[in-house]
């Protein structure tokens, strides 16, 4: 099965280099501490000594890892200060940090199918219980199977 392209898409003859919202979207967050990062923001973690121990990550990478999430707007800072101690800050979703839940969601659903199957935390709802997954559906709300998609442009 692959994406049916239809319109200038379907007739490309070269990259489409930084006009392809995938290759935008990588650039900003395309490398695996980035992604542990938002992660372990997502778990509630906001402070960089913690940050730094559970992702396992060396003060170097989350700190430039951080600052580049800070400067592409997925991440902000708020200070806290504890008593007695200098002002720090916390690392705190934007909008457009909470809008790459599906994303993580999405990677971790395939890793537990594909790489490492049966393992790893699994999302559920809350008012139900039940297990959830990532599943396509427009805009209608019909969900939608891969076999239905098409891109245009």
């Amino acid at each position: 099965m692959a994406l049916r392209l239809t319109g200038r898409l379907a007739r490309r003859t070269a990259a489409p280099g930084d006009r392809c919202p995938i290759d935008r979207t990588l650039r900003v967050v395309g490398n695996r501490s980035a992604f542990l990062l938002l992660r372990e923001v997502f778990y509630g973690t906001t402070r960089f000594d913690d940050l730094v121990r559970l992702t396992g990550l060396s003060e170097a990478v989350a700190a430039k890892r951080l600052k580049e999430l800070l400067d592409h707007g997925l991440l902000t800072r708020t200070p806290y200060r504890v008593e007695g101690q200098r002002t720090r800050h916390e690392y705190v979703l934007t909008d457009a940090g909470r809008d790459l839940l599906p994303v993580l969601l999405a990677l971790a659903q395939w890793g537990r199918e594909h790489v490492a199957p049966r393992t790893g935390p699994v999302p559920h709802h809350e008012d139900c219980g039940a297990e959830v997954s990532v599943t396509f559906c427009c805009a209608q709300g019909h969900h939608v199977s891969q076999d239905d998609l098409y891109i245009h442009a």
